[in-house]
């Protein structure tokens, strides 16, 4: 009975593992990743909001975010530009899984994640995590 408890909480690790990171990992190999900040330190905040700016060219673009039940459950992304705005409130969400010898969760945040830049640009973004500067997030833009 105890090596099957130990098995299967091997088999959740894996599961958990191989799922987190394949969760992103596959877009982000095929893609080119445009930004990336990772969000861990309560430090990158200026009063409650992470900004910073950078550069991109005319293209679709998506985000994707490496969350996990910590992260904020609301992530608002506000990113300005000479030509471009775009708001949303990204929502955290929790799908439970059970193996039968253990259960875990996968997170994603939903939200409208496909953005259309008309022209190169500089842009500001700004992420707001609505009070959780402790839960860790990574917020990519790839295209």
């Amino acid at each position: 009975m105890k090596k099957k408890l130990i098995i299967g909480i091997v088999i959740a690790i894996t599961i958990v593992a191989t799922v987190g990171s394949s969760s992103f990992s596959g877009t982000k190999s095929q893609h080119e990743k445009i930004y990336h900040v990772m969000l861990a330190d309560p430090r990158l905040y200026h009063d409650g909001v992470f900004s910073d700016t950078f550069a991109v060219k005319k293209g679709m673009y998506q985000f994707g975010f490496v969350p996990n039940g910590d992260s904020p459950e609301v992530l608002t992304i506000i990113l300005k530009g000479s030509s471009f705005s775009f708001s949303e409130d990204f929502k955290l969400e929790g799908t439970a899984h059970d193996t039968g010898i253990s259960k875990y969760y996968t997170w994603k945040y939903n939200g409208q994640d496909t953005i259309d830049v008309l022209d190169d640009q500089e842009l500001q973004i700004s992420v707001n995590p609505h009070g959780n500067v402790l839960g860790p997030v990574s917020v990519y833009l790839i295209k």
